[in-house]
């Protein structure tokens, strides 16, 4: 596969805010304009930022200490959607217009591509998560899941129950997958053996369940885009508990859990990140210094949380005390 890179020879601009109360400070980050900078995930040791350049066809990788970036091509084609840390420390992506599952060696950049059976065709890949058993399964928003198993390279792919919609997807602690479907408005639990979706209804009407992640204890906490809502569910008694993010129209898109499992929201019509704490049941809310930032996912680990600004060409870091 193509592992040509591009290393810019300066560092893009930077801008740091100190911020009040629990977060101790904001920074933005410049990447190559026009990409489209859509999903993004932090290195466990923090030394790089890696995001989706969509309308690139690329994976970019930030070094947040010099604000250097590198951009290494995905292949002909390529339109990158979500991108996570693999088990392996690799970059692991969901790739719609390669319609394939691709890995970038975080050492060596080689990109590696794994297309989906030719007779699925298109499914516009989403989003990826790794189960217990080192497996990647993945979502398409035109109604399909689908798994691979990177040791294997044996790739299966399910219709949706309810066709259209599946989005979100996240892995609890004990490894088990759940799905998000933004048309279909619910959520999924996947069985890891035979691939069966089961549909677990949401308490509110049409809400638009859009992302979907764990929390330490596997309770699921879910963005509700049409509703505006957070939600989470505990699968152990069946219970759904609902917050309605602050202001008139609220549009929640990303949500991402913690390592204290506070729960870290955007909302595209505050133009804002929001922080949940659930023991206080309150929120705070980090709005953009730009218009239009439109985050559409988050990820971080312990101290800071991270977002891809897609409308503005930047990256958004907020560094906490929980």
């Amino acid at each position: 596969m193509n592992r040509f890179w591009i290393a810019l020879a300066a560092p893009l601009a930077a801008c740091t805010l100190s911020l009040p109360a629990s977060a101790q400070q904001v920074r933005y980050y410049d990447v190559p304009p026009g990409g489209r900078a859509h999903d993004v995930a932090v290195t466990a040791d923090g030394e790089e930022v890696w995001w989706t350049v969509q309308r690139g066809g690329a994976h970019g990788i930030l070094n947040p200490d010099t604000g250097e970036t590198v951009i290494v091509p995905l292949g002909e084609g390529s339109a990158p959607h979500g991108v996570i840390v693999g088990p392996d420390g690799n970059a692991w992506i969901t790739d719609g217009g390669q319609n394939a599952i691709v890995r970038v060696d975080r050492q060596t950049r080689e990109v590696k591509v794994w297309p989906l059976p030719e007779e699925t065709g298109p499914i516009n890949m989403n989003t990826a998560a790794f189960d217990g058993r080192g497996r990647i399964w993945f979502t398409g928003q035109t109604g399909f899941y689908g798994r691979l198993d990177p040791a294997t390279g044996d790739m299966q792919v399910w219709r949706a129950p309810r066709g259209r919609g599946p989005y979100g997807i996240t892995a609890t602690p004990s490894g088990d997958i759940w799905y998000a479907s933004l048309a279909g408005s619910h959520i999924a639990k996947v069985d890891l053996d035979t691939g069966e979706a089961m549909i677990v209804e949401p308490p509110t009407p049409n809400q638009g369940a859009r992302r979907i992640w764990s929390d330490s204890e596997g309770r699921l906490w879910v963005s509700e885009w049409n509703s505006g809502n957070v939600s989470v569910h505990d699968p152990r008694d069946g219970s759904w508990r609902t917050w309605k993010l602050p202001g008139e129209a609220p549009k929640t898109y990303s949500v991402y859990v913690d390592e204290a499992d506070k729960v870290w929201l955007t909302d595209f019509a505050a133009n804002a990140i929001v922080r949940f704490d659930p023991a206080t049941e309150t929120f705070e809310s980090f709005p953009s210094d730009r218009a239009g930032a439109n985050v559409r996912q988050m990820l971080g680990r312990p101290g800071e949380v991270w977002g891809a600004e897609s409308g503005t060409d930047r990256l958004v870091v907020i560094r906490y005390d929980n």
